[in-house]
């Protein structure tokens, strides 16, 4: 039969090592711990989604699928990837389902990988897996009000800068300012300090103490490949690895440019667009012939500078193939 069909008779891990029992997360942060549900016949399409997109979570586990898998599985991982009809994931878990910020994420995902669909937790890791599928061909099905808009939610914001939401219940008002257009950039307070916040505000805290951002600027039509050449090159000049890079700073003007976002995605780096006012306020001491023409900084420098945690530039302004300029900032 082409249909999926239940099977309640046995189960099976395979790869799991017996399974994570961490809590999963349930704050807004991006999921890291996995696991594929699948059926028996579909092992090796669920072998090929762990080798494809693996190295980017912290554990992938496949386990077969029975009638009571993901009642036996819940709170052990933040998302479950169900290899399977739609239907049958929803069947199986709604009785289970309880708090948004506690539950785990469900994403389904087709044997022919041609849709990845998120059932729940589209904000709290289904979403991300659901994009992580698309670089296997998979067409994302979001629904989410941010992302079927075409704008980047506070939580997508939040990955793309390596940081964790650390009072979830605020992004329901956050995301509908996002919607609104009326969130304006993410702000930015230096501690030791107390802050007092109200429940229209998203707080994003850090998930590295320390780290890098690359400041990249280009012009227009810089393919995948410069960007990827002119960052390693940069990144040579200093003792610091793509693993210390939190993520990619740029300008708002930039944000869509294909190379940049392919660039990102390959190496599975957020991308951060600053607005002009914010890199204004960050400029590097590198003249820009941009400032006199268009009004806005060097983008490099600026968004390395305003990404950065001490908002410190280790490596200004360098050329490559005079398409990609890369600043480096922490």
């Amino acid at each position: 039969m082409s249909s999926d069909t239940e099977n309640t008779d046995t189960t099976n891990e395979s790869d799991s090592g017996g399974g994570h029992c961490s809590t999963p997360d349930s704050d807004g942060e991006v999921a890291e711990e996995i696991a594929i549900i699948s059926f028996g016949r579909k092992m090796d399409t669920a072998e090929e989604i762990k080798a494809e997109i693996g190295d980017r979570y912290e554990a992938i586990d496949i386990i077969e699928y029975h009638g009571d898998v993901f009642e036996e599985h819940w709170g052990e991982y933040d998302c479950f990837v169900g290899l399977m009809a739609s239907g049958i994931a929803m069947r199986k878990t709604a009785h289970l389902l309880d708090d948004k910020w506690d539950d785990p994420a469900i994403c389904v995902v087709d044997e022919e990988l041609t849709w990845a669909i998120p059932i729940t937790g589209g904000h709290h890791g289904a979403n991300q897996v659901a994009q992580d599928l698309a670089t296997m061909g998979a067409v994302p099905a979001m629904t989410t009000a941010s992302e079927a808009a075409g704008k980047q939610g506070v939580e997508s914001r939040a990955k793309a800068m390596d940081t964790h939401v650390v009072n979830g219940d605020s992004t329901v008002k956050t995301n509908l300012a996002v919607l609104d257009d009326n969130l304006g950039p993410v702000e930015r307070l230096e501690g030791p300090k107390a802050v007092l916040v109200g429940d229209d505000v998203t707080v994003l805290k850090r998930n590295k103490d320390e780290g890098v951002v690359l400041g990249t600027g280009s012009v227009s039509g810089a393919d995948k490949e410069a960007f990827l050449a002119a960052w390693e090159e940069a990144l040579e000049r200093t003792d610091y690895d793509l693993d210390d890079v939190e993520f990619v700073g740029t300008a708002t003007r930039k944000e869509d440019e294909e190379g940049l976002l392919e660039a990102a995605q390959e190496l599975d780096l957020g991308v951060v667009a600053f607005d002009k006012e914010t890199l204004l306020d960050h400029e590097g001491p590198t003249p820009s012939k941009s400032k006199e023409l268009i009004g806005w900084p060097g983008v490099s420098e600026a968004s390395a500078i305003a990404g950065g945690a001490e908002q410190e530039l280790i490596l200004e302004k360098i050329s490559y193939e005079n398409e990609v300029t890369v600043a480096i900032g922490r």
